[in-house]
């Protein structure tokens, strides 16, 4: 996102600040990797990682939250995040 555009003698200086959007965030320390997550995310964007904790890819995720609905260990949360 361009925040500012001012003339710095012959070079154009640009601002740039990270833009917030929600993600999918899972507590792996609690998840118990039941899949149910995988089978409810309309992008794709989950997986179970060797077999021990659900793992959000951040580039697919679009933070519609229907993981952390589905997720019945309570373990998803839709934050905002940097990014």
């Amino acid at each position: 996102m361009l925040v500012s555009n001012e003339r710095k003698g012959r070079f154009i200086h640009m601002e740039t600040r990270m833009k917030k959007k929600r993600k999918a965030c899972v507590n792996v320390n609690e998840c118990v990797a039941c899949g149910c997550c995988v089978k409810v995310c309309p992008k794709g964007a989950i997986q179970i990682r060797k077999g021990i904790a659900a793992d959000v890819d951040w580039e697919k995720c679009v933070g519609c939250g229907m993981c952390a609905r589905e997720c019945p260990a309570s373990v998803i949360e839709v934050q905002e995040v940097q990014v």
